[in-house]
């Protein structure tokens, strides 16, 4: 891993124009980590552009630098660019990217954790038993000895404390804690991540969850517990959109249950779905990749076309 690092530091640093790729509906591993390479690339004398197609969480605007998104597909009509750094995407359709670069002459650097993950980049640093991207990051910077800023730091932790739910969900590890106790010695703002990321709640969110967690039920067949929100549900509470994300995690406490599955309605006639479990004899990420998803063995998502029900009906009648 250590060679690839190298390499990697090599591409960005000969490289003249530069674009990080987030997910869609960022969370605070995608971003976090995007916004500690981009620290990064501004002290190695860069100008780099963040893009994501969908808007950031006003609720991230936390994280040291907050970046203006570019969500503008055409900027990738620009040939200068030569340098593309892909964040925490498994693949280039779940970054949203893959029909505007098709045929684009960049260079495509792939940083990220999933165990789907298609090593589609000319240079790929995938570390699949890490917890999160930010992990990934963590251990780039290590291999090329590059100075981890107190604002890097915090942008770094995020990461972590939000893909590992608070270092809760089966995917943290000993190295987790390890690699967040050196980011909290290097400056990272502990307090800050955890109010922003775990404790700050509207009345309205609660609102959301309430209607989630009454819609609760068991499939006893699949072991799998699954409610649901519509879009109405988020306009009668008065919600945004973000205000849904977490649940899955929170489903994830259940007892005598091998899988959580939380499914949202979203604009365009899709269903947005995540699945947790606890478990050691389940892999959901089997399933997500069905819907055309993926991720992990215990944490896994997908987008699928269809209604709830239709969605729904397919999980529960897979082989």
């Amino acid at each position: 891993m250590q060679r690839i690092a190298k390499q990697i530091q090599q591409e960005m640093e000969k490289a003249n124009k530069i674009v990080i790729v987030t997910h869609p509906h960022p969370d605070g591993d995608t971003l976090g980590s995007a916004n500690a390479l981009l620290e990064h690339l501004t002290n190695l004398g860069h100008s780099p552009t963040i893009f994501c197609v969908t808007p950031a969480s006003p609720r991230l605007k936390f994280l040291p630098n907050f970046p203006q998104l570019e969500n503008n597909t055409e900027l990738f009509n620009d040939r200068k660019i030569d340098l593309i750094v892909v964040m925490d995407c498994g693949d280039l359709h779940y970054a949203g990217i893959a029909e505007f670069i098709h045929n684009h002459p960049a260079t495509i650097i792939n940083i990220d954790h999933h165990a789907t993950n298609e090593n589609y980049g000319h240079y790929n640093m995938v570390m699949k038993k890490a917890a999160a991207t930010a992990e990934v990051l963590y251990q780039f910077f290590q291999h090329n000895r590059i100075r981890i800023s107190p604002s890097m730091a915090t942008a770094l932790l995020s990461g972590l404390i939000t893909d590992t739910d608070n270092f809760t969900n089966g995917g943290t590890s000993p190295d987790s804690f390890t690699i967040a106790g050196d980011l909290v010695r290097l400056g990272a703002n502990f307090n800050l991540i955890y109010y922003y990321t775990q404790k700050e709640k509207t009345i309205n969110s609660l609102k959301l969850w309430g209607i989630a967690l009454a819609r609760l039920t068991k499939n006893e067949k699949m072991d799998l517990a699954h409610t649901y929100l519509t879009l109405e549900d988020f306009k009668k509470c008065g919600a945004a959109e973000e205000d849904g994300d977490g649940i899955s995690n929170f489903l994830n406490i259940l007892s005598n249950t091998q899988i959580a599955l939380m499914l949202r309605e979203i604009p365009d006639n899709k269903i947005k779905g995540n699945l947790r479990t606890t478990g050691n004899t389940v892999d959901v990420s089997s399933i997500a990749r069905k819907l055309g998803g993926g991720g992990h063995k215990k944490a896994a998502g997908f987008t699928a076309d269809g209604t709830i029900e239709e969605v729904l009906n397919r999980i529960l009648t897979l082989d």
